[in-house]
C-alpha cells in the first residue's frame, strides 16, 4: 500500500473519513516539518514513522470529540493538533495560539503551503488573548496539569464550550482535584495506529 493509502486506512480506524487529497495535504505538512526542523528545531520527534503516528494519528484522534465551529488549539507548537485537524474540518475555523515566534511562524507557512483558508496562527500566551466571540472548542495537547490548563482556557470558553484535554496516561490524581466550576462531560481512551503509549482524552465543560 502506498502512503496515502496507509493515512486513509489509520484514520479510518480513529473514525476519521479521509479522502485522498486530504491525505496528501497532511503527508505534506509532515515533509514541510521535516524541512523546518533541519533549520529551527520545532520538534524532538524526527523519524517518519514516529512523525505519522505522534504528531498526525495522535491529532487526528480527537476529531470526533470536536463541537462546533470555532475550535482554539492552545499552546500549539507546530500546528498540532490544530493543522491536522483544520484539514479534515474545512468548515470549522481554527485558531492556532503559541508564543513561540518560530512554531507561529511554521504554522503561518504550512497554512500557506496547505492552502489552508480555514485557520489563522496568533503568536501570544493564551491568558493575554480576549476573543471578540468564545470559542466552542479549545484543544490542549500535552500542555498542562488540568487545574492550570482550566484557569488558562477558562476566559476563551463560551457557556456552552468545551475543552478537550489531551493526555498520555489516565490522570486520576489531576481529575480529583478539578477546579471550580468545571465537570468531566466525557472520557475514553485513545488508540492510535501504530502507537504504542497511552493516550487518552477528557471532555471538559463549566458547569
Amino acid at each position: 500500500m502506498s502512503a496515502v493509502e496507509d493515512l486513509v486506512r489509520d484514520a479510518g480506524r480513529l473514525q476519521v473519513p479521509l479522502n485522498e487529497a486530504q491525505a496528501r495535504s497532511l503527508l505534506k505538512l509532515l515533509d514541510e516539518l521535516a524541512r523546518w526542523n533541519r533549520t529551527y528545531n520545532l520538534t524532538a520527534i524526527t523519524r517518519p514513522g514516529e512523525m505519522l503516528t505522534h504528531h498526525l494519528l495522535d491529532s487526528l484522534a480527537v476529531h470526533p470529540d470536536l463541537a462546533g465551529s470555532r475550535v482554539a488549539d492552545v499552546g500549539t507548537g507546530a500546528g498540532f493538533p490544530g493543522l491536522p485537524l483544520a484539514v479534515v474540518n474545512p468548515q470549522r475555523h481554527f485558531t492556532l495560539i503559541d508564543s513561540v515566534d518560530k512554531k507561529i511562524r511554521f504554522v503561518s507557512h504550512a497554512v500557506g503551503a496547505l492552502g489552508l483558508t480555514n485557520v489563522t496562527p496568533l503568536r501570544t500566551r493564551a491568558e493575554r488573548l480576549k476573543p471578540e466571540a468564545p470559542f466552542d472548542t479549545v484543544v490542549a495537547r500535552a500542555l498542562a496539569p488540568l487545574a492550570e490548563l482550566l484557569r488558562t482556557v477558562a476566559p476563551l470558553v463560551g457557556a456552552g464550550g468545551r475543552v478537550l484535554a489531551m493526555k498520555g496516561r489516565w490522570p486520576a490524581d489531576e481529575l480529583a482535584s478539578l477546579p471550580a466550576p468545571w465537570r468531566l462531560v466525557s472520557s475514553r481512551e485513545l488508540a492510535i495506529p501504530g502507537l504504542a503509549e497511552a493516550r487518552c482524552v477528557l471532555v471538559l465543560a463549566p458547569a
